[in-house]
This record gives structure tokens, sequence and C-alpha cells, in this order.
């Protein structure tokens, strides 16, 4: 039996989340994520053949995590709580929360294998056919759902602030009040 990996692939994105969160995309290399993790380069490049496939896999990772409450959410119908999720789920994973700041372009989604472009193209597909499912104005839908809630927090991550205490609620009335028009 061999010896186990000192630097699992979710190690090392929870390294690039790290660096990404102090120092944005462009701090996002495979010789910065091998020093955070304490490894060296041939760890990250075993797992991930550049920096387009590391850039891909912390992208869809990230998105997976937070697309999962929220689906949930919309599949239970609860609306509020998905609209609560947005903002939950950026104060408890702050560094996801961060990457989510910037767009899947800002990490080299033009330099991403097929496949990687499949896997969000099928994740935003999700997203998108839950919303639609809801019935109503799709714009406004995902105004209420997604677009304010992240817009709530989005000032304080940049700043590094904490987000306030009153988000979620502010979250869950404004999109309350924004569904009750539309559904």
């Amino acid at each position: 039996m061999g010896r186990p990996a000192r630097h699992d692939t979710d190690s090392l994105l929870d390294a690039a989340v790290r660096l990404v969160e102090a120092g944005g995309p462009r701090a996002l290399t495979v010789a910065a994520v091998a020093r955070e993790a304490g490894g060296p380069s041939g760890s990250v490049y075993h797992r991930f053949a550049g920096r387009p496939a590391l850039a891909a896999a912390l992208w869809l990772r990230t998105v997976q995590r937070f697309q999962a409450g929220f689906l949930a959410a919309l599949a239970e119908g609860e609306l509020a709580r998905a609209a609560r999720h947005v903002v939950a789920w950026c104060r408890a994973h702050r560094g996801e929360a961060r990457i989510l700041l910037y767009g899947a372009a800002d990490f080299d989604q033009d330099r991403w294998s097929d496949a990687d472009r499949a896997a969000l193209d099928a994740m935003n597909a999700r997203v998108f056919a839950a919303v639609r499912a809801l019935g109503g104005d799709v714009d406004k839908v995902t105004l209420a759902l997604v677009d304010l809630p992240a817009a709530l927090v989005r000032r304080h991550l940049r700043a590094g602030g904490p987000i306030p205490a009153r988000a979620e609620d502010l979250a869950e009335e404004t999109a309350v009040l924004i569904l009750e028009t539309c559904l």
C-alpha cells in the first residue's frame, strides 16, 4: 500500500482560496499554491495540468459549494431561505465568497478544458432551471434571490469588513417584496 498523499486536491484548493482572498486571481499560480500548501510544485502539477486547470477546479468547487444550499432551498420552495443563503454562505465562507466576487473569466475561463467549461454550464443551467421552475418573471426572481443578496455582501467583502448581522434579514425582506410582485 502506498503512502497517503500529503497534499490532496482539497488542501491544494484551500491554499488557492487563501491566496485569492489575499491577492485576487492574479495571486493564483502553481508555485504560490505549492508554497501556501507547504509542498513542492509537483504536488500541484500531479493534480492540475497548469494554472487554467487549477483555476477551473477552484472556481467549479466554489460554485458547487455555494449552489448546494441555494438549490436545496429552492427545491423545498423556501425562497426566503434561498435569499438568506446567499448572505449566510458568504459570511461562513469569506474566502470562497471573495472568489465569487470575480467572474470565471478572471480565472482563465477561456483557457479551461472543454469538460470544465461544460461542468460550469451545467451548474449554471441547474440554477436557471430551478429559477424558471418557480414561474413568474425570471429576471425579477433572479434579482430577488441572487443579485440583491450578493450586492448586500459585496462591498463588505471587498472592504474586508464584517457582513452586518442584519444582512440576512435584509436579503429576505427585499426578496419577499420583489417576489410578491412577480410570482
